[in-house]
């Protein structure tokens, strides 16, 4: 029985109103302490006798004081459930399938929610969803949350409600003139049925449909050659022998996602592994990852192109091209000849010729990457349907424009004319996110929702049927383009009703609710066959070609913020450019030795930044004056390169106002041009990552080797043990420590494993680990200082010699510090990349030692170990005296230099209350001064093990994963329980490639690497 007795210390506190009583209880410490004058007397602090670690404990507890005493907070009201939903669980998560197309970028996604909150994408890993995220697709969720978003339409530039919009819409449309629908590919079998509709009901409307980064050539290529309009979506893990020319097949070319296939024949497998070959100008995640990279230019691409046909269909190797790059050439050909329906050839090359050439040497060859694969419908723009629009618009002939998913007033090489006629329309109309530079020139701006708002379908491969499904309730007054289309048709049903009714033509054999569940149907899938065109015609077009001028200017889209959609999104911003590891900016690229020659260059300056030189561009007519430059190794000679999707202004955040505006240079939608380049004064300051937290010095840091001496040598050739003196005896390192280690066989014990054949650098991970643990973005100035917070970071490493092994040689051959051998200038040799250097990519986050050095210089136990293998940090305790950063070989810890949320300093997602709805409500969010890095994503781990424990049940074998794991496409990251020999990560851990990042060290890390084997 409990006691409900009062008790009390003193009989003062019986008296209720004495306001002695009510001054004690309110206030903890009796007397102020005094911090400001303790550290703000020097003289005191001079003279006074604490240890350092009572000084620290002082410090810890008063900032803990002060802590708490700030966190009173701004009430919130919010509203409860009436009647809570079944399937909502406070505090639990719920995954809801969907898909993500936005006209550029697409995927087969699974949607994590709390409380009916988006909060994270997935990968769905269903049989038929094949379409995994990119980094972009990884923040798009971020972007829904975008206080820049259009909230509710505009009509003349005033808000306005959507029945103002509709009668606008029809007082326009009964104006006459030709009515166009403008819109990106449409990729929706309702919606494309939706705007046939609303065509028939307008007799002689048009629908048009407008990439803004073209694949016009390759679409038209096909479409003669197959009757249809689509893309080839490619299997490169039934190829040998990869040769690209001009493609990058681990970029956005064609849409991306060939990665997954990609690396299935890059992982040694019983002494095999599949062999790729790059021929480009700009150095890509194709190039950088290929076992034989030739640099050339966009003309020289299309000679080798004619060249390889020849070849492979026995018709001669007659070429223009000079003797190195035909050899080069001549041996790729006939390897691919050789390897016969084990070989492809994939082309990025802006042209018709190049196309048909093609897809004649993969006919030629019977390629099984070729022959019935897939047909993509991710594209379906027509560059001279564009040309011929433009021209009826300018000259007055369209009385009605109606758009939606595009932006051609940022996106058109030339926009002007497209404005002023636009702003002369009787009617014209914008369904968009924001209000961008084409909703501020339409009489309507419409706000339209975001993808996890919006229901819909798509056939992005013939024969698959995805459905889209919102994931929360619209946040704006928005509405869907098909919503409006189907009133403006005169049909009072709703877009869902109409789309649940129109997928039964697609859903032959399921139910509505299991595709919805699933996210993806697949039907019978029709892929590439039959097919015929005169391939030798456009083989000997294109070794005709000509150069364009001084240099041949490449534009390409980067990896972080693709065609620009995402440009307001802070995360994309920030996340460092895998081949040049460049934040917040565009760029031109060049070779060193054509920057030599132009009087330009980069240096690193005393902070560590790096600074560009500024040149201006000339295509044509047109000029981009002030363009900063990076010098990049393995550009080719006489080429240089620069990315679209910046530049741009409306509807943006000023900090996000960054770059310059590409599209000016991409006429006739051609991503190759002539072009002059002229030096210009000043200098530019990057945020650049490369020289930050290096590793360099320490090591072997890549461990890497050629899959001849792979298969011959044992491992120990290959990957050889680091060797420390024990009693004067050379003794394997793992042998050796200044630790007792602890018991780990126990329960369970995390590692990650990472393979470098199978890492790409594409990113993705990335921003998956900024969108589960809350890693705060701090700004371009704040990069720049060395201070960016990425708990993961892909490390990209250029050999100065043509190989890595080249590498090797030059250093084991120093000899003393002066002198052609000596080290000093040696090293510094060494940092001059060559002028094709080999790349290669290695994740570093956390290693999660065993034998941790972070932990045994923690000052107040901040950082300590766990049995299941993680290195814990207790953010409370921290009092930020960075010993552990210091200490840590690998340089992944993470110091909050200022207090990144709510703070208007830094004025991206977490200063405002709509951009704090992505934070993970399992991750806590760190403040000032405290130290902070990668956790293994223990929140995710410790959820494993409580479900299986509630089930009753053990863990399965591949249920652990951490963010990073789960968004790898290509399998590189693996992450489990290595006290489970049934689990995956058992195996690679005994595998004979294993190696850990600076075993020397003595670190004992839970996160291991694989040698990286090339096929060269």
């Amino acid at each position: 029985m409990s006691s409900n007795k009062k008790y009390w210390k003193s009989v003062e506190e019986l008296n209720e109103g004495s306001s002695i009583v009510e001054t004690l209880k309110n206030n903890e410490f009796v007397e102020e302490i005094p911090v400001e004058d303790f550290l703000g007397d020097k003289e005191a602090l001079t003279s006074s006798s604490t240890s350092r670690r009572d000084f620290l404990k002082f410090v810890g507890f008063s900032t803990a004081a002060a802590s708490l005493a700030a966190c009173e907070g701004p009430v919130h009201k919010s509203i409860p459930y009436v009647v809570q939903p079944e399937q909502i669980v406070p505090g639990v998560w719920d995954m809801y399938a969907t898909t993500f197309f936005d006209g550029f970028d697409f995927a087969n996604l699974l949607v994590k929610t709390r409380e009916g909150r988006p909060i994270k994408i997935e990968n769905n890993k269903i049989a038929g969803a094949k379409f995994s995220a990119n980094a972009r697709v990884h923040a798009s969720i971020l972007s829904m949350y975008d206080s820049m978003r259009l909230k509710q339409p505009k009509v003349n530039g005033k808000n306005a409600t959507w029945d103002e919009v509709n009668a606008a819409v029809k007082a326009g449309l009964a104006k006459g003139g030709k009515k166009v629908v403008l819109t990106g590919t449409i990729a929706s079998p309702t919606t494309q049925k939706l705007i046939n509709e609303f065509l028939a009901a307008h007799p002689g409307a048009e629908h048009i449909q407008y990439d803004a980064v073209s694949s016009s050539t390759a679409l038209d290529a096909f479409e003669q050659v197959y009757g249809e309009r689509g893309l080839v979506d490619y299997d490169f893990g039934k190829s040998d022998l990869i040769l690209s020319i001009g493609a990058d097949l681990l970029g956005d070319w064609q849409g991306g996602g060939y990665e997954n296939g990609y690396t299935q024949g890059r992982i040694p497998h019983q002494g095999k592994m599949s062999r790729h070959i790059q021929f480009e100008a700009n150095m890509t995640l194709s190039g950088a990852n290929a076992d034989r990279r030739v640099p050339m230019t966009p003309t020289q691409q299309k000679q080798a192109l004619a060249l390889v046909y020849n070849i492979v269909s026995g018709a001669g190797d007659a070429s223009s091209l000079d003797a190195k790059l035909k050899a080069e050439v001549v041996k790729a050909a006939q390897q691919l000849k050789q390897a016969g329906s084990r070989g492809v050839v994939v082309s990025g090359i802006d042209d018709k010729d190049a196309q048909l050439v093609v897809l004649g040497i993969n006919q030629t060859l019977a390629s099984q990457a070729f022959v019935n694969a897939p047909i993509r419908q991710i594209r379906k723009g027509s560059d001279s349907k564009i040309q011929a629009f433009l021209s009826d618009l300018t000259s007055g002939k369209i009385g009605s424009l109606i758009m939606s998913g595009v932006n051609p007033a940022y996106t058109l090489p030339n926009p002007q004319p497209f404005v002023d006629a636009v702003k002369k329309l009787p009617l014209s109309v914008s369904f968009t996110t924001r209000e961008d530079e084409t909703a501020e020139i339409c009489k309507v701006a419409a706000a339209a929702p975001h993808f996890l708002e919006s229901w819909g379908d798509l056939m992005l491969t013939k024969g698959t049927y995805s459905l889209t499904q919102p994931t929360i309730r619209p946040l704006f007054n928005t509405k869907q383009f098909e919503e409006s289309l189907l009133e403006w048709n005169g049909s009072q049903a709703s877009y869902y009703d109409y789309l649940r009714a129109n997928s039964a033509a697609y859903l032959v054999g399921t139910s509505w609710n299991k595709a919805v569940h699933d996210g993806v149907f697949v039907n019978a899938v029709q892929g590439v066959a039959g097919g015929a065109g005169n391939f030798s015609a456009s083989a000997s077009a294109l070794a005709g070609a000509k150069s364009l001028g001084k240099f041949e200017l490449t534009l390409y889209t980067k990896t972080g913020l693709g065609d620009g959609q995402q440009a307001n999104n802070p995360w994309l911003q920030e996340f460092p450019d895998p081949i040049t590891r460049v934040s917040w900016d565009n760029y031109v690229t060049i070779s060193k030795f054509d920057a030599d020659k132009l009087g330009l260059e980069n240096k690193i300056v005393a902070n560590g930044g790096l600074n560009g030189s500024y040149a201006t561009i000339t295509v044509g007519d047109k000029k981009l004056q002030n363009v900063p430059v990076i010098v990049q190794p393995g550009q080719a000679h006489g080429t240089i390169g620069m990315s679209v999707g910046y530049g741009r202004k409306a509807s943006m955040q000023k900090e996000m106002q960054v770059g310059i505006n590409a599209y000016a240079l991409y006429n006739a939608f051609n991503s190759v041009q002539g072009a002059d380049v002229k030096a210009e004064s000043g200098e530019h300051e990057f945020a650049c990552v490369q020289s930050q937290k290096t590793l360099m010095g320490r090591g072997d840091i890549i461990k890497e080797t050629t899959l001849d001496v792979f298969n011959k040598e044992n491992a120990e050739v290959w990957n050889p043990m680091p060797m420390v003196s024990l009693d004067h005896k050379e003794t394997p390192v793992t042998k050796v420590d200044l630790w007792e280690s602890f018991d780990s066989t126990t329960g369970h014990h995390f590692n990650l494993s990472i393979d470098l054949n199978a890492c790409t650098g594409c990113g993705a991970c990335v921003i998956a680990c900024h969108a589960e643990n809350n890693v705060p973005v701090v700004g371009k100035s704040e990069v720049r200082r060395s201070r960016d917070m990425h708990w993961l970071r892909i490390d990209r490493y250029y050999s100065s010699e043509e190989t890595f092994e080249k590498d090797n040689e030059k250093k084991d051959n120093f000899d003393g510090l002066f002198g052609d051998k000596g080290s000093l200038g040696g090293f510094g040799e060494m940092e001059l990349p060559a002028d094709n250097p080999q790349v290669a990519f290695q994740p570093v986050m956390c290693q999660h030692c065993n034998h941790a050095p972070c932990e045994t210089v923690c000052p107040v136990a901040a950082t300590s170990h766990s049995r299941q293998g993680h290195n814990h940090m207790a953010y409370n305790r921290c009092v930020g005296t960075r010993y552990c950063a210091n200490n840590c070989p690998y340089k992944v810890r993470r110091f909050n230099w200022f207090l990144y949320n709510n703070n208007e300093e830094f004025p991206f997602h977490m200063q405002d209350d709509l951009g704090r709805m992505v934070l993970n409500p399992d991750v806590n969010v760190r403040s000032r001064g405290v130290m902070e890095k990668c956790s293994f994503c223990i929140q995710k781990t410790q959820a494993t093990i409580l479900a299986a424990k509630r089930e009753g049940r053990a863990v399965g074998k591949d249920e652990f994963e951490t963010a990073c794991s789960a968004a790898c496409s290509t399998g590189s990251m693996s992450f489990g329980d290595v006290n489970n020999q049934d689990d995956p990560i058992f195996a690679l851990k005994n595998s004979d490639r294993m190696y850990h990042l600076l075993e020397h060290v003595g670190t004992q890390p839970n996160v291991f690497y694989h040698v990286k084997v090339r096929n060269v």
